[in-house]
């Protein structure tokens, strides 16, 4: 078998069973495990997916513009807020990361809620803005003009000076394994300080996101709490409510 045909092999089953075993692949493309090996290494460099020992995972399916995210499965984000609306409580000091389902959540906020909403998004500061209840405060930062949230030593900085009761977390990967990971480093250091910052962690992750894996390691599953998603009931959660995560 050509090389471009086990590559576009291992691909397939990739897409269809959300991983692939070195040793199974070996036996179906009757080729030594080192090729193999090499083989998911060519595919890793083309950023087709990721590397994990023993064999490999997907890529998340998003892309990581802002405006290209925002109308993504929009109907599914709504569900989420929805659930992770359930959470909130007056009084609490909350931290909201930068992303859509964040996004999607704050503009549930009735107009009787009482909360302080620390976050480094400028749509959700946006959002905010106006309203009477909620005490925003921005973290501050450069502003990554894609992503529209800000980052850096500075908002690093300002993140740890706080206790947040909750972190909403917007996530671009989630594996039992391998935790939260993200496309960006910088990003993915904010994202971990948040977490690092917050009683508790709510993972907001659409089902496409499950099982996947980024090259930037946010948190550990474990450091999560809570997993909210459109549909709770598919059957790759059960990974997670076996490692004692609450899935909503």
């Amino acid at each position: 078998m050509l090389k471009e045909e086990r590559l576009d092999y291992i691909l397939r089953k990739l897409k269809t069973d959300q991983k692939v075993l070195q040793t199974e692949l070996s036996t179906d493309l009757q080729v030594s495990e080192d090729t193999v090996r090499r083989d998911l290494e060519s595919l890793a460099q083309s950023g087709l997916l990721i590397k994990v020992r023993g064999g490999a995972i997907p890529h998340s399916p998003n892309p990581l513009n802002f405006k290209e995210r925002i109308n993504l499965h929009s109907d599914d984000k709504v569900n989420m807020a929805r659930k992770a609306l359930s959470l909130l409580h007056d009084g609490q000091t909350i931290i909201l990361d930068g992303g859509t389902s964040t996004l999607s959540l704050v503009k549930l906020f009735p107009p009787q809620l009482r909360l302080t909403v620390i976050t480094n998004s400028v749509p959700i500061v946006m959002q905010l803005i106006e309203h009477p209840g909620v005490e925003v405060i921005f973290t501050g930062g450069r502003i990554f003009k894609e992503s529209q949230v800000a980052g850096g030593l500075d908002t690093i900085q300002m993140l740890r000076r706080v206790r947040a009761d909750i972190c909403f977390l917007g996530v671009c990967s989630l594996h039992p394994l391998l935790g939260v990971t993200g496309m960006d480093l910088e990003e993915s250091e904010v994202k971990t300080t948040m977490v690092e910052s917050a009683h508790r962690v709510a993972a907001l992750a659409t089902g496409d996101k499950m099982g996947t894996a980024e090259p930037y390691k946010v948190c550990g599953i474990t450091d999560i709490d809570i997993i909210v998603t459109d549909d709770p009931n598919q059957p790759s959660l059960e990974s997670y409510r076996e490692l004692g995560l609450q899935v909503l």
